[in-house]
């Protein structure tokens, strides 16, 4: 039986059911994170290639980018609840298989299994607290949702190194995946007690057709740069990534027809029209880029070509973390309303310069860098991205349309995640590529030392063309994305359809 009302104040389950979203979309930003100091120790223990710990990276983000939006529509049609524990129920079932994997190529495939099972997850974890928070409690939601972001953010990188070092019953890097077997059951048994249903009285419907050209059109993309190199550079892979041209191509005349037929696109294509909001999407494009290029090879530089524990190269990202974290709560709370978007080109400035040090300190100190000589140019790169990855949501959105909030900040999820799938993708030609050669002149170790210091270059140029992107962006954000995305929700749901 449904009824309809709106979400009662005095239902205390209602914060027993934050709980558990919010442990889901803290697996999911932890299992983001936690993999990458693990892949030196996978890429050893089960010989994968260069190209396999690509994917193993690559593969769950551009999964979850692809179907995040259909992931979050579906909710809104079949029920949020519902999707929520199908997709943590897929997302732990996921994991035990990445922790059992036999080899590379079944990782690879479990890894992407996980990440479209994150992309039915994560979706319904800000639609179950809008359905089930009045408007006045969801700052206080909102605060607890970015703690649990900057959390996760720091208990990624040194959990999966201890996990790793520990080496538990002898699994290697396996409990990595594994630590979310309980996680993920408690949350499941739950979350089916104390979650309330909910559907959006007006869902748009699915855009299938959408989804298997943005998947196609990454494919065609990032395949060819991930495994290009391995098969010595073939014709095929221009071949595919000229069709990857083509495919979007397609894929934006299908979505116009699909807005005059029906009005529910995958992809809203009018918010393009909103200048800031097109510059807004190619910043955060371009900045997943830099990071999905920037952790991957920052990882192998410290394991294997300086010959780090996982541990230490864990605990020497903690600066990094922190000063994230830091920065992100005074930009958004003291900065930006007095400063605007110079917050964010100073972000970027900010990062490039962090970025250069580590050139030169790397550069000057070859072999022999201590951790804590990687802690300024950590500090001053965290700084900057706090700078940005805060506020940055709020300037896009800020001249959006209201009616189309919801849709806007869904894609601007989808091309962070896919953006950081192209930068792990480009790691191929940034990196290994230079590696390589050096292997060959007789560089040893010292290889990966130059492969870093070429990636450091490229995220350093594409940061200065994120800081010319953002003249694009409102001066001052006049609207927060949250409290856009709310009024939006509160105007298409005010009385939301519990089950």
């Amino acid at each position: 039986m449904t009824s309809t009302a709106a979400p009662k104040t005095d239902d205390r389950r209602r914060w027993f059911a934050l709980a558990i979203v919010m442990t889901a979309a803290f697996m999911d930003l932890v299992d983001v994170t936690i993999v990458n100091v693990a892949l030196p120790t996978i890429q050893h223990d089960e010989g994968a290639t260069t190209g396999q710990i690509q994917w193993i990276t690559a593969g769950y983000a551009l999964a979850f980018a692809a179907l995040l939006i259909t992931g979050g529509r579906l909710g809104d049609i079949f029920g949020r609840k519902r999707l929520f524990l199908l997709g943590i129920a897929g997302f732990t079932l996921a994991s035990a298989l990445c922790g059992f994997a036999a080899n590379p190529e079944m990782l690879v495939a479990s890894r992407i299994l996980q990440g479209g099972m994150a992309a039915l997850m994560v979706p319904q974890v800000l639609s179950i607290v809008h359905a089930t928070f009045p408007a006045h409690e969801r700052g206080k939601v909102f605060g607890l949702f970015g703690a649990i972001v900057g959390l996760g953010a720091v208990t990624g990188p040194l959990l999966g190194a201890l996990l790793t070092e520990w080496n538990i019953a002898g699994l290697e890097w396996r409990p990595i995946f594994l630590i979310n077997l309980p996680v993920g059951i408690a949350a499941l048994v739950l979350g089916s007690r104390v979650i309330t249903e909910s559907k959006a009285p007006k869902a748009l419907k699915l855009d299938l057709v959408g989804v298997v050209l943005v998947t196609l059109a990454m494919l065609a993309l990032v395949y060819p740069l991930t495994q290009g190199r391995e098969n010595g550079w073939p014709l095929w892979g221009f071949v595919m990534m000229a069709a990857s041209v083509v495919i979007v191509a397609v894929l934006v005349a299908y979505e116009k027809a699909k807005t005059r037929r029906d009005g529910s696109p995958l992809i809203e294509l009018s918010l393009f029209k909103v200048k800031s909001f097109a510059a807004g999407i190619a910043v955060q494009t371009v900045f997943g880029l830099v990071m999905g290029i920037f952790f991957l090879t920052w990882t192998l530089y410290m394991q294997v070509g300086l010959g780090w524990s996982a541990l230490r190269a864990g605990l020497t990202g903690v600066p990094f973390s922190i000063a994230v974290s830091v920065a992100a709560g005074i930009s958004v709370q003291k900065l930006v309303p007095l400063f605007g978007r110079k917050v964010l080109q100073a972000g970027a400035l900010l990062m490039a310069a962090g970025v250069l040090i580590y050139v030169y300190e790397s550069r000057h100190y070859g072999l022999d860098i201590a951790s804590w000589q990687m802690a300024l140019p950590l500090v001053v790169m965290g700084l900057g991205m706090g700078l940005i990855v805060a506020p940055l949501t709020d300037a896009v959105l800020s001249e959006v349309p209201r009616e189309h909030a919801g849709s806007a900040s869904g894609l601007i999820n989808t091309v962070m995640q896919m953006g950081n799938a192209l930068g792990l993708s480009l790691v191929s030609v940034v990196f290994f590529n230079v590696v390589e050669d050096h292997m060959k002149a007789g560089a040893g170790n010292a290889a990966f030392i130059d492969g870093f210091r070429s990636s450091l270059l490229w995220a350093a140029g594409i940061l200065v063309g994120i800081f010319l992107l953002m003249f694009a962006l409102p001066r001052k954000p006049v609207v927060g994305a949250e409290e856009k995305a709310a009024a939006a929700q509160d105007e298409g749901e005010r009385e939301p359809e519990l089950v």
